[in-house]
Parts: C-alpha cells; structure tokens; sequence
C-alpha cells in the first residue's frame, strides 16, 4: 500500500493525499509535479526512474488506512541530478 507521502522530498511543498501536484517513482520518492518535471526532467534523482502522477486514495479509505504525516526531506543536488537527468531523459523508462 503507499504510503502517501505529504510533502516534496526537494522543496517540502505540502503534497496531501488530496493533491493532484503529487508525482512518484517505483519507489514512492515523492516530489511536487515542478520539481519532477521541470527541474528532474522525469528521471528520479534517487533511483533514475520515471513519475507518474500518486493516485488520491478515496475518503472512505483514507479513513481507515490514513496517508503518511513522516516528511522525508532530502534536497538533491542539482548539478548531480542534472547529470543523472541528461543521461536518461532520452531513453524510455523501460529501457532504463
């Protein structure tokens, strides 16, 4: 189940379990819709996968299975990540 992380692990914008800014990676790595497609370019700095968009977890739901209050906040270094985006940004996901 995820977690529903609820912020942006760069720039700690508020991301709850409502949000449609919300963009993960295979591995839950969080980020604002900003961060991962204009600064990150749809490579995950941490793993060099692709986001796609969280899904909101329904209200009847979120209830009984609440989202995540544990921020994880881990600015990347940019020129790092610009490297990591530069070398896969071309390439399918499935070809990563």
């Amino acid at each position: 189940m995820l977690e529903i992380r609820p912020n942006c692990e760069h720039c700690n914008k508020d991301l709850p379990n409502k949000s449609s800014e919300a963009m993960i990676c295979s591995f839950e790595c969080t980020y604002c819709k900003t961060c991962a497609l204009e600064i990150f370019e749809n490579v995950c700095p941490s793993c060099s996968g692709n986001f796609v968009e969280r899904p909101i977890r329904p209200q009847k739901e979120i209830e009984n299975n609440p989202a995540s209050i544990k921020r994880i906040f881990k600015p990347k270094d940019l020129e790092k990540a610009k490297i990591n985006s530069n070398r896969f940004k071309n390439s399918p996901p499935e070809n990563r």
